[in-house]
């Protein structure tokens, strides 16, 4: 996959995430996607991604602005760098109490690309930061 195409497809992933379209994003990825999240669960498997992505329409809203992407000359690795704006809107197990906490949060995607499919995304955040926010 060309530098270019993989820029794209990135940038349809997190367009799709943006909109809230939880279906545009499982095109993106590949069957046996290798989901890892910020001190969370490793998942593998497009069917875990969707569980997580159902989860996360539901205990937050968020959009992704300063969207900066980033790709190797051949493709197979990209990253991202970001904004989320976000609002908290149910209480996460073991996270504080949601009450439509407004937060904003530097944070960041690395990817892997294989076949014109995202095979790899790992998300980076800073949870104390995010727990600062809420909790106040």
């Amino acid at each position: 996959m060309s530098r270019d195409a993989t820029l794209a497809l990135i940038a349809r992933y997190y367009a799709a995430f943006n909109a809230g379209d939880a279906a545009g994003m499982l095109d993106c990825v590949a069957e046996d996607v290798e989901h890892r999240v910020n001190e969370g669960a490793h998942r593998i498997g497009r069917a875990k991604f969707a569980e997580f992505c159902g989860h996360m329409g539901v205990s937050y809203r968020e959009t992704l602005k300063d969207m900066v992407i980033f790709a190797n000359d051949t493709g197979d690795r990209a990253a991202a760098e970001f904004v989320v704006h976000g609002e908290y809107l149910k209480t996460d197990p073991g996270l504080p109490e949601a009450k439509g906490q407004r937060y904003v949060l530097p944070a960041g995607g690395f990817f892997e690309v294989k076949d014109g499919k995202i095979a790899r995304v790992t998300t980076f955040y800073n949870l104390n930061d995010w727990i600062a926010q809420v909790s106040r």
